[in-house]
């Protein structure tokens, strides 16, 4: 949450002259409704149905860049479709960056809570060991600019 998977994503997605997809904003496409109105209505547990659908099928895709939401790599068969699917990389933030980065943005229901730092905090030692055991790619976006996080990982990427 806040690591810049959209927006360097679509960026990298340029340079690689692939076609760039965001879980989340697929969903809320085909819904027709946001994310945090489907977590009103289904719970978390509706909402990560139909992530877990949504990234089955994107992965089929092919010379595509795919952002999933953080919470993805939660679901096995995520994780599974996702490793299948092409290279994986985490972009790591610090806990302050993230907050930084969220702190006004009130498209994000899991942290809607008298603690959002200690919910992000609960988030990514949950998920954390995940991301590093899934990716192939680790880039430490910390106090790094798009444009620096693209050309790095453009590097990365042609390496692996």
């Amino acid at each position: 949450m806040g690591a810049g998977k959209t927006t360097i994503g679509r960026q990298i997605a340029r340079v690689l002259q692939f076609d760039f997809f965001d879980s989340d904003k697929e969903i809320e496409e085909r819904t027709g409704v946001s994310i945090p109105l489907i977590f009103e209505l289904e719970g978390e547990e509706g909402f990560r149905r139909r992530e877990h659908d949504m990234i089955s099928e994107l992965t089929q895709k092919t010379h595509i860049v795919l952002a999933t939401g953080g919470g993805a790599v939660l679901n096995k068969d995520n994780q599974n479709a996702l490793k299948c699917s092409g290279t994986i990389v985490y972009l790591c933030a610090g806990l302050d960056d993230l907050m930084e980065r969220t702190a006004k943005d009130k498209n994000r229901p899991l942290l809607q809570t008298d603690n959002p730092r200690e919910k992000l905090r609960s988030i990514l030692s949950e998920r954390e060991p995940i991301y590093r055991e899934l990716a192939d790619i680790v880039l430490e976006t910390h106090k790094m600019n798009v444009h620096n996080a693209v050309k790095e990982l453009e590097k990365l990427i042609n390496v692996t």
